[in-house]
């Protein structure tokens, strides 16, 4: 159920982490989360955490979510599939700190990712310097054994999955705490079927209560 917005006229606005993904349908997270292990030093993502970021924004004040999703919900909803395709790492000797599944490329999953760029710049949010690489990531490493990742990586590396189906995207909220940080989404797009127009603020949300986490975006 979602909360209501707080009409407290003395409440004072919050920073909040935001960032907008592709959520996964149950089969292929479960094949996703079947890959964990074998790597120590990695931390594996719980297989409802799974996801596909499209553009993350970071800390934002409360405040500017109405201007964001006003943007948001103007993108013609998605139809097309993608698949993923391929295993790799981010960072280098001993600063690797990413294991990630990858996507095949796909002209449509560009153009999503191009409009939703450009959303998020008409919000008022300044442009991402990065250029957009799309992959799920399976895990962060801190000091991981070199030679097991190597063994994981060309293990993997002809991983490939069914068509994916995206009919549209979320915008999620993420909470740093103990463990890593914890994540909830707030808005799907196109919106569903029996919520209003707007997008709601939860006020006193405690990260503790809810289910689900990811380490980082």
């Amino acid at each position: 159920m979602r909360a209501e917005p707080t009409t407290d006229s003395h409440a004072v606005s919050q920073m909040i982490r935001l960032f907008i993904a592709l959520p996964l349908p149950f089969d292929i997270r479960a094949r996703l989360a079947g890959l964990a292990g074998g790597v120590p030093g990695a931390r594996w993502v719980e297989a409802e955490d799974l996801h596909l970021t499209l553009r993350f924004i970071g800390e934002v004040d409360e405040g500017r979510l109405p201007d964001l999703d006003a943007e948001l919900i103007r993108i013609e909803p998605p139809d097309f599939s993608l698949v993923l395709d391929g295993c790799g790492q981010f960072g280098t000797g001993r600063k690797i700190h990413t294991l990630w599944i990858g996507a095949e490329r796909n002209e449509a999953l560009s153009r999503l990712q191009a409009k939703i760029e450009a959303a998020v710049i008409r919000a008022g949010f300044p442009p991402e310097p990065r250029k957009f690489s799309a992959h799920v990531t399976l895990a962060r490493l801190k000091d991981a054994n070199p030679e097991r990742l190597t063994r994981f990586l060309a293990g993997n590396g002809l991983f490939r999955s069914a068509p994916v189906p995206v009919t549209g995207f979320a915008l999620y909220q993420s909470h740093l705490g103990h463990g890593g940080a914890r994540y909830q989404k707030i808005q799907a797009y196109p919106h569903e079927d029996g919520e209003e127009e707007g997008l709601p603020i939860m006020p006193g949300f405690d990260p503790e209560e809810t289910e689900g986490h990811l380490w980082k975006v």
